[in-house]
């Protein structure tokens, strides 16, 4: 950390524009093109000053290509930009930065062992002695509490980013564009990491910032939060505009603008018809990376044929639970048995081998690699298995030919099953995770956030494929934050807080019950008891 203090460091000049000036943008015909793939086609949006505009569609749909356009991050092709009537031409963030302009991405572009200041000063340096002088620290620190303050957007300008939970990233990035003196905010998928408590604090955010007179522009496919907060909803689907839309428009019509077709929003499944015990848990205890006892005696069993959901606020245990069932934590007591054989001692791969399918919270982190091929991550549990190889060699053909059927069967939007992953919208990403896990015998599926930055339709499919799991007899665990994901899929709740289950409960509870049990009050009669 001594070290980074006696780097030379070259100011990244402040943009040009007054801050009174309200800023209009006008996004006329624009078109990108990837070799054969149109990712935008003669796109016409407007932005007013002081609106908050959701730009609305599936993942792959080209919402972040076009936004990437608007910040320098990309060239149009065709087509013109327009800052309150001037054309402009951004070479790069930095010119779309001087005019206005700032964008906060859907993945955090924060350096983890900085502290916030120093992430916050990255690219546009506050330094003493001239333009190769010293950072200035004290001057970087002071920007950072004003901008938090005025904004209403806590933040410590000494903590370590690796230290700070994702809400709080949030608020680093959306801090780091505001010190810019940007008139114009976009906010890529802002929401698809934050727990729902989080998601409030961001909206009321976005609301403070618009009476400002700041423009906001809104990525994402959410339909709830865009009817929350958006002035002007733009819809696209697949590289077009398809229609604009007030708030007002009811969930079901902006469903079907964004797919194409209609599409169901609630889960639909028959009762399930459980047999016998595939995973049982026994007072488990596991401690996080901190030493501290985050699963705290959990006892729960899943059966064949059922889906057990785990309901509470992220944070409360979950992840530790997940990662020690699937090898990825040691525990300190406890047994996980899977039909009545320990896995203890065992590795990941040993559990996967064992019949457990396992779709991570964080596919970035735990799901899929990058820099590999769609093809080749389809087969990362499998490549050493026929027909895709042994401990020797692999089978290219067998599997080419198994990435270009599951490609097609999961609706996984990739110019090629060549294509390296990282060239993937974050919920193709996913359905590469489910096309991988769900296309094998399974025993057990573990899914964790299973639709954590997924679209509508790709829900909808998701859902479908868990429920037939359950259906042809696998024994399911899916882990949400979202109340509505747990309620539609499960048939039975255990609702996880502070590292235990209290209480395991029908889907049929009313929510608002659920919704006191996940803060930790097992009765409304409780709750009344501990106020006075």
């Amino acid at each position: 950390m001594a070290g980074r203090r006696f780097q030379f460091l070259v100011r990244t000049p402040q943009r040009s524009r007054s801050q009174e000036i309200p800023l209009r943008l006008e996004l006329r015909g624009i078109t990108k093109r990837f070799g054969d793939l149109v990712a935008n086609d003669r796109i016409d949006i407007t932005v007013e000053p002081g609106e908050v505009h959701a730009l609305l569609g599936e993942n792959g749909a080209g919402k972040s290509t076009l936004m990437n356009q608007l910040y320098g991050l990309l060239q149009p092709d065709e087509g013109e930009i327009l800052v309150d009537g001037e054309k402009k031409v951004f070479r790069s963030p930095r010119d779309a930065i001087s005019a206005g302009i700032g964008m906060v991405h859907q993945h955090f572009m924060l350096v983890p062992v900085f502290t916030v200041a120093e992430n916050i000063a990255l690219g546009a340096e506050e330094v003493r002695g001239g333009p190769l002088g010293w950072l200035d620290r004290r001057r970087n620190k002071r920007d950072v509490l004003e901008t938090s303050k005025r904004y209403g957007l806590p933040v410590d300008p000494d903590a370590l980013i690796e230290n700070l939970p994702v809400g709080a990233q949030q608020r680093v990035e959306i801090v780091k564009a505001l010190t810019r003196d940007v008139d114009l905010l976009i906010l890529d998928e802002p929401t698809a990491v934050l727990t729902p408590q989080e998601t409030d604090e961001l909206l009321a955010v976005m609301r403070s910032l618009a009476e400002t007179g700041k423009s906001i522009v809104f990525i994402t496919h959410k339909l709830r939060e865009v009817k929350a907060i958006a002035d002007k909803i733009t819809v696209i689907r697949r590289g077009r505009t398809v229609g604009t839309a007030s708030p007002d428009t009811s969930e079901e019509e902006l469903a079907e603008l964004m797919v194409g077709r209609d599409v169901s929003l609630e889960v639909t499944k028959t009762p399930s018809d459980p047999g016998r015990e595939v995973l049982k848990v026994s007072g488990l205890i596991v401690e996080d990376d901190r030493g501290v006892r985050a699963v705290d005696g959990v006892d729960l069993v899943v059966r064949s044929g059922e889906v057990l959901g785990i309901a509470g606020v992220q944070g409360n245990g979950q992840t530790e639970l997940v990662e020690a069932i699937m090898g990825l934590r040691p525990s300190r007591a406890g047994t996980v048995e899977l039909e009545e054989k320990n896995l203890a001692g065992r590795t990941t791969k040993q559990v996967l081998g064992a019949g457990v399918g396992y779709v991570p919270e964080d596919r970035s982190l735990d799901g899929v690699i990058k820099d590999f091929t769609v093809a080749e991550n389809l087969v990362l549990d499998l490549y050493d298995r026929a027909p895709f190889g042994n401990r020797v060699s692999l089978n290219p053909k067998a599997i080419a030919d198994s990435a270009r059927e599951r490609v097609e069967r999961f609706d996984i939007r990739t110019s090629s099953p060549q294509s390296t992953v990282g060239t993937l919208s974050g919920g193709n990403q996913q359905k590469v995770v489910v096309a991988r896990e769900m296309s094998r015998p399974l025993k057990l599926l573990i899914a964790s956030q299973p639709t954590r930055g997924v679209d509508v339709g790709s829900i909808e499919f998701i859902h479908n494929q868990i429920i037939h799991e359950r259906d042809i007899g696998t024994a399911v665990l899916v882990v949400s934050s979202e109340l509505d994901e747990v309620v539609g899929l499960a048939d039975r709740i255990a609702v996880m807080y502070r590292g235990r289950i209290l209480a395991v409960v029908s889907p049929d509870m009313p929510r608002e019950e659920i919704g006191l049990l996940m803060a930790g009050i097992t009765s409304p009669a409780q709750e009344a008891e501990e106020s006075e």
